[in-house]
């Protein structure tokens, strides 16, 4: 702990004893408390403005169904459980706290008045579980459609189509659903017109190419000036958390591929490392540089879709055709080593699928070799171009302690100035061994963003290459019983191997019971799991904490006083994955 004091100490000095219901032990060792329901504001307001180096992020803000769960050593008593997740820059650590709620349809009190990004994690909370938040500006379903019925993360909520009654959409609920979609400004506390001016009422999407997928927003204009934005989501969401309670540990893995479907195994890697925390498993540091290697030419991928993509946004066509041209250069070497491209689900509970083929040397090598010149000419086209920079430059600007109020992470907190990144701050699979900078901007304009972004290539080509001259040898799996399967060449030895193996493939391994969240620097920023076992084949909770949904939140903010173009420098700079957005 890097504070000058335990943050505990500190709470009970300023509140008592009686304020901690209970101190909860964690498989991934972060400081959890539970404290009552008419406490947790005057606790989170201490641990965000008056704690020596406080947690000024809300990282996350979820909840639990805990009405089957059962084992929960030393917790106190809840049918449900709000969790926030809190992050110190200065203490470079986080704390869990926890709040018990009692009920069927329970109700807790609003933290939008402490962090305005608590507003769409506690619309997601009442939209999937029917938990109420008294005070909230604006409760309403945010997922999925306001019709809706149910809350599909609740315990009883059916988890596969199967065991639900068959869908029908008749005229009835065709009319209830497209008046649903119908935007009435006083829902949202918006005026129509002022003395001056009347507003006029925009939709831009779901269909549209500056929003790069399915998403609608909602823009108050003033002439061309946008006065304010509402964001409707949820095109995308197919409840990527549930599938995670019916799936087992290991047949879960593929889904992760989906969540940023830019990201690759890079998906698969939060998930993994916190399910190998939850079961103890330490991976070899053969598995843990594949690991870093693949997930390394993913973020490059990814860059190189957003490159591309924000090129073609500002008006310029060519670098779209080059970058994807490139980014098959790299899928080229995913499929060589995985046999997958885009979704190759290659990751393993304690290591990868299988070890790296002959010649996967030579290929990475030409390709480290190959793209500097590349990054240099793209910054010289694009980047360095009078217009891009007339369109980014200025645009679209948030400082840090915006960006860090809003929950913003990755390169977009780093084009503040904040240099933060995962991989230095807390290294995770062996990236205390690599060297790489951190690129940061100074101005969080839509021109910063962009140049860390193409700087993050570079240093990833760094790390690359330490992987191609620094590749260990030894094994490329954990031999922990709980890794899925075990290799292959070991059931033919004895027959408690292959039941092993059998049960490892159908059930898959039981978890022990815990809890456990791994962050990760993923390429749109902090991706984590905070998963939940309770000592059985699947979890119990899947909690997906995504980068794209804070960064989508702050888009309005960022966008007063801007006009339509301008709006869409803003989308591509951001660099958002619907998918990951709506999981």
């Amino acid at each position: 702990m890097n504070g000058d004091q335990s943050p505990l100490t500190e709470i009970k000095a300023r509140f008592g004893e009686s304020i901690i219901l209970a101190v909860q032990t964690t498989a991934d060792e972060t400081l959890t408390l539970w404290t009552g329901n008419n406490h947790i504001k005057e606790l989170l307001i201490f641990l965000k403005c008056e704690l020596i180096q406080p947690y000024q992020m809300l990282f996350d803000l979820t909840a639990i169904d805990e009405r089957r769960r059962l084992k929960r050593p030393g917790q106190p008593y809840s049918d449900f459980t709000i969790v926030y997740h809190l992050t110190s820059f200065g203490r470079n650590e986080d704390i869990r706290i926890k709040v018990p709620l009692i009920g069927e349809y329970p109700e807790t009190g609003t933290i939008t008045d402490i962090w305005p990004s608590a507003n769409w994690y506690e619309r997601e909370v009442f939209d999937l579980f029917g938990i109420k938040f008294a005070g909230h500006p604006c409760l309403r379903r945010i997922l999925l459609p306001k019709s809706w019925n149910g809350h599909p993360l609740r315990k009883e909520y059916p988890a596969r189509a199967t065991e639900a009654g068959p869908f029908v959409l008749d005229e009835q609920m065709r009319e209830i659903a497209d008046h649903d979609l119908k935007f009435d400004p006083a829902e949202w506390g918006l005026e129509t017109h002022t003395e001056e001016t009347d507003f006029m009422f925009l939709n831009l999407g779901p269909q549209h190419p500056g929003t790069h997928g399915l998403l609608r927003l909602i823009l108050q204009l003033d002439g061309e000036d946008i006065v304010d934005i509402v964001p409707d989501i949820g095109f995308h969401h197919r409840g990527a958390e549930k599938m995670g309670e019916r799936q087992s540990w290991h047949s879960y893995i593929p889904y992760t591929d989906r969540i940023d479907y830019l990201g690759g195994v890079m998906n698969n890697l939060p998930y993994l490392l916190s399910v190998e925390k939850l079961a103890g498993i330490v991976v070899p540091d053969r598995a843990n540089y594949i690991r870093i290697m693949m997930s390394e030419f993913f973020r490059i991928a990814s860059h190189l879709v957003w490159f591309g993509t924000y090129a073609q946004d500002l008006g310029q066509m060519s670098p779209v055709f080059f970058a994807f041209n490139d980014r098959e250069k790299i899928l080229d070497i995913v499929g060589a080593v995985t046999g997958g491209r885009m979704h190759p689900s290659w990751f393993r509970i304690g290591g990868v699928a299988h070890d790296l083929p002959d010649g996967w040397k030579k290929m990475a090598q030409d390709f480290v070799n190959f793209f500097p010149k590349r990054i240099r000419e793209y910054e010289k086209v694009t980047i360095n171009n009078r217009i891009f920079k007339e369109r980014t430059v200025g645009i679209g600007v948030y400082t840090a302690n915006e960006a860090i109020e809003w929950g913003i992470t990755g390169p977009g907190l780093r084009s503040t100035g904040v240099s933060w990144d995962y991989r230095k701050q807390r290294p995770y699979s062996g990236f205390e061994n690599f060297e790489f900078d951190i690129p940061v901007g100074k101005n969080g304009d839509c021109y910063d963003r962009s140049l860390v972004r193409m700087e993050e290539m570079r240093q990833s080509l760094r790390i690359i290459q330490q992987c191609i001259d620094h590749m260990p040898e030894g094994s490329y799996k954990s031999l922990h019983p709980l890794t899925t399967p075990p290799l292959k060449e070991r059931t033919m030895k004895d027959i408690e191997t292959l039941i092993t193996h059998f049960l490892g493939v159908t059930w898959g391994p039981v978890i022990p019971s815990g809890e456990a969240m791994v962050p990760v620097e993923a390429s749109k920023g902090c991706n984590a799991y905070y998963m939940i076992s309770d000592g059985g084949t699947s979890s119990y909770r899947s909690r997906i904490r995504t980068p794209s949904f804070p960064h989508i939140q702050m888009i309005p903010m960022i966008s007063k006083g801007y006009t339509i173009p301008d709006l869409m420098s803003i989308l591509g700079a951001t660099d958002f994955v619907l998918a990951d957005l709506d999981r």
